[in-house]
């Protein structure tokens, strides 16, 4: 869209308040002076933009970072924003080669890509390219992780352990940041994340009764790996990433509240067509032979796998092969190559190192709290609390 439609179609809304109004100054939630600053976690939610559009639910403040230009919308309505090209991004009429910030007034949210985000949206020109961060304070943060990466119908003290978890992940995460302009990716890369327009009372809970506790080993935060279903058991990290220091807390724990979860067990099949192609994709020649399991863990979960064709074989690791096929896990209890297809037969969901979350569910129904959850899949660390919150 032109830049003068854009001009025309804010003023004549009469939302558009120039420059006088200055953006607002750090505030929390209620729109008092903060005591004590939280840390701020910067989440990607897009990145390489052309154009992007924001609604927004009320009064919107629009600046560049070192706020030489600013102005503010009044009421609700959509802003667009687009690369100028050269290093540039311009957000309705505000055209800048310094990130932009849109900053919602206190109760009010910017609606991107169908998710509903309470924080400061960051506009980080690139190129001929922008990318969008939402800045957003670790607490709330966490509101927006735990319902997509855990149930929200699930039991409180389950809820607690995933917040006790994905708060200490997050930090560990913004450790090896380092220049980037972002901490965590909005998906499985780093946690799921859809933004707070719709905070659920159960995870409100959970977040605010475990606020600022996090898990360390040794005096050190650690990544606080979790995963949908251990299938019995969890493993070392060094199974999943053979590069990762192994240390206590990831070392695996026998589960055993698991078995009432439908992803305990599972079956797939994958077309021998796909099967082939994947051979193909390693290099190798010729009609496919075999998939094997080459190498298992004690627990059951397969480190690597062996495909081998008339004119060769190649090992590779679990993981890269259970991407490619969409296997729920790399606990592998039968594989049959067939004529039409292969088949698939396992048990849990992930990776399988960490906090089994079936397991979580399981022992809280069995009454156990959040405390023993957290011993039971991070055996050895310790819950302390974070000094700055």
């Amino acid at each position: 869209m032109k830049t003068k439609s854009l001009f025309l179609l804010t003023a004549v809304c009469g939302c558009l308040l120039l420059a006088a109004c200055a953006a607002p100054s750090a505030r929390n939630a209620g729109g008092q002076q903060s005591a004590r600053p939280e840390t701020t976690v910067r989440v990607l939610l897009a990145e390489k933009q052309k154009t992007a559009s924001f609604k927004h639910s009320g009064l919107l403040y629009i600046y560049t970072k070192d706020r030489s230009k600013r102005y503010k919308i009044s009421n609700a309505g959509t802003l667009s924003a687009r690369a100028l090209g050269g290093g540039k991004v311009q957000a309705g009429t505000l055209q800048s080669a310094q990130p932009v910030i849109l900053e919602p007034a206190p109760g009010k949210t910017i609606t991107f890509n169908g998710n509903a985000y309470a924080g400061k949206m960051y506009l980080v020109p690139d190129g001929s390219y922008f990318h969008i961060v939402e800045y957003v304070p670790l607490e709330t943060y966490l509101y927006g992780v735990l319902p997509y990466e855990m149930s929200y119908t699930w039991p409180a003290e389950a809820l607690k352990a995933q917040a006790v978890a994905a708060r200490t992940f997050t930090l560990k995460s913004m450790e090896t940041t380092g220049k980037r302009y972002f901490d965590l990716y909005n998906d499985v890369r780093s946690q799921v994340y859809k933004g707070t327009g719709k905070v659920y009372p159960s995870v409100k809970t959970a977040v605010d009764k475990t606020r600022g506790q996090i898990l360390t080993f040794e005096g050190k935060l650690f990544y606080t790996y979790y995963h949908g279903n251990c299938g019995g058991a969890t493993d070392s990290v060094t199974s999943w990433s053979p590069s990762a220091k192994a240390i206590k807390p990831l070392s695996g724990a026998k589960c055993g509240y698991d078995k009432h979860a439908k992803n305990y067990s599972w079956q797939q099949t994958v077309p021998l067509a796909k099967a082939e192609s994947y051979a193909a994709s390693l290099g190798l020649k010729g009609k496919l032979k075999s998939i094997k399991v080459a190498r298992k863990t004690k627990t059951g979960r397969a480190t690597n796998i062996t495909v081998r064709t008339q004119k060769g074989s190649k090992t590779v690791a679990c993981g890269n092969f259970r991407s490619a096929f969409g296997l729920k896990s790399c606990k592998i209890t039968k594989l049959s190559l067939r004529k039409k297809d292969v088949l698939f037969k396992g048990r849990g969901s992930g990776h399988g190192v960490g906090m089994c979350q079936d397991g979580a569910n399981g022992m809280a129904k069995a009454g156990k709290n959040y405390k023993d959850i957290l011993k039971k899949y991070y055996p050895g660390a310790k819950i302390t609390q974070v000094k700055d919150l």
